[in-house]
């Protein structure tokens, strides 16, 4: 991989700063890393009406999915107010699923808290996802 875990980590909390949040007062970033070496990052946007809103993986994938990515995710990074554990909630976890079974890959997924950077494999985030392909 040719990013770093530190790089990602910044690129989240830099993502995390451009958060709209003006409900819940959490922001939220996040930044995925591709095999070629590019990140995309995302920062969580929310809207009066909850279910609107938007979580920051769902839409850095999102971003990733319009600049033509199909594959190749390596690693995510996910950075938030570390008085929480910060880790993909189910909807953002089964989102980036999209983007690994594309290739089969099983990125790593490092998540901000308050004892420092957790580290997981997107399968032990989301075991048996669902795959429609």
């Amino acid at each position: 991989m040719t990013v770093s875990r530190e790089a990602l980590m910044a690129a989240a909390r830099t993502a995390a700063e451009q958060a709209y949040a003006p409900y819940s007062n959490f922001a939220v970033g996040a930044a995925l890393a591709f095999a070629d070496g590019s990140v995309v990052s995302g920062a969580n946007v929310e809207n009066v009406s909850y279910g609107l809103s938007l979580c920051a993986e769902t839409v850095a994938a999102g971003k990733a999915m319009n600049e033509g990515r199909r594959g190749g995710l390596v690693a995510v990074a996910v950075s938030g107010p570390v008085t929480h554990a910060i880790t993909p909630c189910g909807r953002c976890r089964q989102v980036l699923a999209e983007l690994a079974v594309l290739d089969g890959s099983d990125p790593l997924v490092w998540c901000d808290g308050p004892e420092g950077v957790r580290e997981f494999r997107l399968s032990q985030l989301l075991p048996e996802a669902f795959s429609g392909l």
